[in-house]
């Protein structure tokens, strides 16, 4: 794998603002960065670690189970991230709830072991594997500040507002995910369109 297809996993084909792949936890996990981050490196860790290992036993699964051998592989890396985060951020943990186990069905994930890790060395799906974490992380990041700067006035905790500006709940709540993840798309866009030409 290029260095270049590991950096187009991260901006150019980003997994939400390209590709629009795990909108679910991407609009209901974002309110803040920490959830943001919490949420990006437990798809990370498991995106690495699956794609690492459906390359690596490839040949030895069958084409007719293939898609529940890669549930499988999945479901055991996620339930690793699951138990670590209750035993070590268990207050992240609790916040996240179900969306760790969904990590299972999430799109990018199972996308990522289908497309690539199943079809390419060991060495190339980690890589791709960490490219579209980190992708899917610096989405989360964005989406999460923007939410909490504009809907609680603060970043991890510290006031960055002042209180000149009030902060407007809207955007803690699912409708106001919709519209930041709205205008980032549109500024991502615009972003790609100029610097193409």
């Amino acid at each position: 794998m290029k260095l270049s297809s590991f950096t187009d996993c991260i901006i150019k084909n980003n997994a939400i603002f390209k590709q629009m792949l795990g909108l679910c936890p991407t609009l209901a996990v974002t309110t803040t960065l920490i959830n943001g981050l919490g949420m990006g490196f437990a798809t990370t860790f498991v995106l690495v670690c699956s794609n690492t290992v459906v390359s690596s036993v490839k040949r030895f699964i069958p084409a007719k189970v293939r898609i529940p051998a890669y549930i499988v592989i999945i479901a055991s890396f996620v339930t690793v991230v699951d138990l670590f985060m209750n035993a070590y951020t268990h207050e992240l943990h609790k916040v996240l709830g179900l969306f760790i186990p969904l990590i299972v069905v999430n799109c990018i994930v199972l996308g990522r072991a289908e497309s690539f890790a199943s079809k390419n060395g060991v060495l190339d799906s980690l890589l791709d594997g960490l490219g579209n974490g980190l992708g899917f992380t610096l989405a989360l990041c964005v989406l999460a500040s923007v939410r909490e700067v504009l809907g609680s006035g603060s970043l991890l905790g510290f006031s960055i507002t002042g209180g000149v500006v009030p902060p407007v709940i809207l955007f803690v709540l699912p409708p106001g995910a919709f519209i930041a993840l709205g205008f980032l798309m549109a500024g991502y866009n615009w972003l790609r369109r100029r610097t193409e030409v």
